[in-house]
C-alpha cells in the first residue's frame, strides 16, 4: 500500500514553495502540483500493459509559470471567454483583463492557473487543495474560497470542484488537461475517435464569443454522436472550424445539468486507452489544441498544434452577457458543486 507522496517541485519568485504530489490507486498513477492545481501527469495502462502518461505537460516550475497554454490546469474564476471583458451583475458593470484578443480568458493575467493553492488534505490516493481569492481579484466581486478534490481509482480520475463567494459572482471552473492517449510525446492525435453525447454545440463568432444560440451537430463536422476521428473533417471547410482552426466550441451535454452523466469517449487505435468524460456540467468545450505553439514538454518531448485535445467540462462561454444560457453566477452563500470522471479503460 502506497502513502503519500509529496516533493519541492519549485519556488516562484515571491518565495512560494511549489509541491508535486503523487497519487496512486492500482495501477493508475498521477501528479497534481500545488501551482494553478495543475494535473502534471496521468499514466494509465495501454492494451500491451505498458505504463503510458497521457497528459501533456513540463518538468520545470518555471515552464508552468511561463506558459500560455494552461497545460492541466485549473481556471478560473471563469474559464473560457468573457466578450470584451466586461459583465453586468446587480446593475452593476464590471470590467476584468482583456488577454485574448478583444476578450478576458480563463480569469484574467493571474488566474486560478498561475496561483499556488495550500494542501488541505492528502492521502495516498487524494489531494484537496484550496484557495482563496479576495474580492476584486481580477475585476472580479466578492470574497471566494474555492476547494478542488482529485482522487484517483482503479477506474480513474474524479475532480471534485467547490466553491463559495461573499457576493453574487460568475464562477466557473473546469481542469485544462490536453490528452495524448498515445502518450504525451505521440504527436498528431487525430486519429483519435471521438464520441461526444451531445446533439447540439454553441456556434461563436471569429473570436470565439457565442452568438447566442444553441445549434444542430446534425449535418455538419461537428457531430460526433456517430464515432469519428478527431481529424477526419477538421479541415472540410466548415466556417467555424476555419475561424478557429479547428475545434474549439462548446458541446451542450445531453441530459439534465446537475446529473453526473456521459459528456464524451475517445480511444487511441494505437494504445487502445479509451477515456471517459462524465460531468455534472451543462457543456463541454472541445479543443483539438489548435493554438499550442511548437515547444518542448516533459522529457524533450514536442508538443505542436493537433497534437493534443481538450475535454473542458464548464458553464457555456460568455455566460454573464448570454441571457439564454444557463446562469453561471454564484450566489452569495450558495455553494459551486461539480463533478467531473475522467475514466479508463480499454476498447
Amino acid at each position: 500500500m502506497y502513502g503519500p507522496e509529496r516533493k519541492p517541485f519549485g519556488t516562484t519568485p515571491e518565495g512560494e514553495v511549489v509541491e508535486l504530489l503523487r497519487l496512486r490507486a492500482g495501477e493508475l498513477s498521477c501528479g497534481v502540483l500545488t501551482f494553478g492545481a495543475t494535473l502534471q501527469s496521468l499514466t494509465v495502462p495501454g492494451r500491451d500493459g505498458t505504463p503510458t502518461d497521457v497528459v501533456l505537460g513540463y518538468d520545470t516550475l518555471e515552464e508552468y509559470a511561463a506558459q500560455d497554454a494552461y497545460l492541466g490546469a485549473v481556471v478560473g474564476r471563469f474559464a473560457n471567454r468573457i466578450a470584451k471583458g466586461r459583465f453586468t451583475l446587480g446593475g452593476r458593470e464590471y470590467a476584468l483583463a482583456v488577454n485574448n484578443g478583444p476578450n478576458h480568458l480563463h480569469g484574467g493575467i493571474k488566474g486560478f492557473s498561475y496561483r499556488v493553492w495550500t494542501v488541505e488534505e492528502l492521502t495516498a490516493d487524494k489531494a484537496v487543495l484550496t484557495l482563496d481569492s479576495p474580492d476584486g481579484e481580477e475585476g472580479y466581486p466578492g470574497h471566494m474560497t474555492v476547494r478542488v478534490t482529485y482522487t484517483l481509482t482503479g477506474e480513474g480520475l474524479t475532480l471534485h470542484y467547490e466553491a463559495q463567494s461573499d457576493r453574487d459572482t460568475p464562477c466557473n471552473l473546469t481542469n485544462h488537461a490536453y490528452f495524448n492517449l498515445s502518450g504525451h510525446g505521440a504527436g498528431d492525435a487525430g486519429d483519435h475517435v471521438a464520441r461526444l453525447f451531445a446533439h447540439q454545440y454553441i456556434p461563436t463568432d471569429e473570436t470565439s464569443i457565442p452568438l447566442g444560440q444553441f445549434a444542430p451537430v446534425a449535418g455538419t463536422p461537428m457531430d460526433f454522436t456517430v464515432p469519428a476521428p478527431l481529424g477526419q473533417r477538421v479541415d472540410d471547410g466548415f466556417d467555424q472550424l476555419v475561424m478557429a482552426k479547428g475545434y474549439d466550441h462548446s458541446y451542450v451535454v445531453d441530459g439534465e445539468p446537475g446529473a453526473l452523466r456521459p459528456a464524451a469517449e475517445v480511444v487511441s487505435p494505437k494504445t487502445g486507452i479509451k477515456l471517459t468524460v462524465e460531468t455534472t456540467l451543462p457543456g463541454v468545450q472541445l479543443y483539438t489544441a489548435n493554438y499550442l505553439s511548437d515547444r518542448a514538454g516533459k522529457g524533450g518531448a514536442r508538443y505542436a498544434p493537433r497534437h493534443a485535445f481538450c475535454l473542458e467540462t464548464q458553464f457555456f462561454p460568455d455566460s454573464p452577457n448570454q441571457p439564454a444560457f444557463p446562469s453561471a453566477v454564484l450566489k452569495a452563500g450558495e455553494r459551486f458543486d461539480h463533478t467531473t470522471r475522467f475514466l479508463f479503460s480499454l476498447a
